[in-house]
């Protein structure tokens, strides 16, 4: 029941989340689509996690260096998502506005993310290895 509740909240900040990313689009005064290329990021920020746990699982040291890494190359591609709608905007590319608002939805995406990985990564009966 804990896990459901868990899977509706994060469902439901999800769509949140891309919904200021649309709106950041979509809106006749922006009315540029330059910002879904922020998708990329979304898609490619788990995976040095599931890198890591996968080649991780054989050692028991509470730091591994592959880890770290992981932590590091998925920092950069967070820190590259906020980044990459600033440098539109600066380039004129897109509105300052719908650069606010795909910074919004990174935020939200983003901890939605985090949140899914707390949630359903601890490794016991409701892990995200069953999905």
């Amino acid at each position: 029941a804990c896990a459901f509740a868990a899977l509706v909240a994060l469902s439901f900040s999800g769509a949140i989340g891309l919904t200021f990313l649309m709106l950041g689009c979509a809106l006749e005064y922006y009315g540029v689509y330059w910002p879904l290329f922020v998708l990329i990021f979304y898609f490619i920020c788990p995976i040095p996690h599931f890198i890591a746990k996968r080649v991780g699982d054989d050692s028991d040291a509470a730091s591994s260096a592959c880890r770290e890494l992981a932590y590091f190359f998925t920092t950069g591609i967070v820190v590259s998502a906020f980044g990459f709608p600033i440098i539109l905007a600066r380039v004129e590319a897109i509105k300052w506005g719908a650069c606010g608002l795909v910074l919004a939805g990174n935020a939200v995406i983003f901890l939605t993310i985090l949140g899914f990985f707390l949630v359903f990564g601890r490794g016991d009966d409701f892990s995200w290895e069953q999905w």
